[in-house]
């Protein structure tokens, strides 16, 4: 049945993911938990549903305080998903609303982007780098090498960024099969990614202890104490973290 064949192809493709990638997954937090100690912040970008993995680490239970989910309207599956497809593809965009952010050298940038061909991702990536940043890439290998950049500077995302994490998804994301359909469905790379970054969070906080710095995370606000915790941290990192 097809729900076990996904389980079998998410299992091997997240063993390889959490193995092959572990050095730079490594990395990528090493650079996070500089930014947390310097009391500075983590921006997170993606587009269309690449925006569910600034969701994910921003804002929630158990999650870092100092990230800044970069959610721009223009580029969310709603109003018009279609719309979205459209934006990410123009140049000249979201380096331009990067400026309207708090931003230093100081901070992190992690861009998430399986085909890493659009401009709007290679825009951001130029743009934090030109600031002074680090910049984090979650790309596909498999699925970058076999399109084309629709950057004018005919660059993918890897090609820009510091640090490119290999997510082990296939080209095109779907991952299924089966005779008389005609297109492949299912993708993986949401549950690797997720995985990715819920793990550079998890080795962040577990560095910053490391080095005697106690970092700053939401409690649940569900829980009793929560709203008067988290409430106290939203006035620390009001002016860092747009969204808030």
């Amino acid at each position: 049945m097809k729900q076990n064949e996904y389980y079998s192809i998410v299992k091997e493709q997240l063993g390889r993911q959490m193995t092959e990638e572990a050095e730079k997954i490594e990395q990528a937090a090493q650079t996070c938990a500089s930014s947390v100690i310097k009391k500075r912040v983590i921006h997170v970008f993606g587009c269309g549903h690449s925006q569910m993995f600034a969701m994910e680490v921003f804002y929630r239970a158990g999650g870092l305080v100092p990230v800044n989910a970069l959610l721009i309207p223009h580029l969310a599956l709603f109003p018009k998903a279609k719309l979205s497809t459209l934006q990410e593809r123009v140049e000249g965009f979201s380096g331009e609303y990067l400026k309207l952010e708090n931003v230093s050298a100081d901070d992190t940038m992690i861009i998430v982007s399986i085909s890493g061909r659009n401009a709007g991702v290679v825009d951001m990536a130029l743009a934090a780098k030109e600031i002074g940043m680090k910049v984090i890439a979650l790309v596909s290998n498999e699925f970058s090498g076999k399109v084309s950049s629709r950057h004018s500077s005919g660059k993918n995302l890897k090609d820009v960024a510091d640090i490119v994490i290999d997510i082990k998804c296939v080209a095109g994301d779907a991952c299924l099969s089966m005779e008389g359909m005609p297109a492949k469905f299912t993708g993986t790379s949401t549950i690797l990614g997720m995985t990715v970054m819920d793990s550079i969070m998890a080795r962040t906080i577990e560095l910053c202890m490391e080095q005697g710095y106690v970092p700053p995370v939401y409690v649940s606000s569900n829980l009793d104490t929560g709203d008067a915790i988290n409430a106290e941290y939203i006035k620390q990192y009001k002016d860092l973290i747009d969204c808030l």
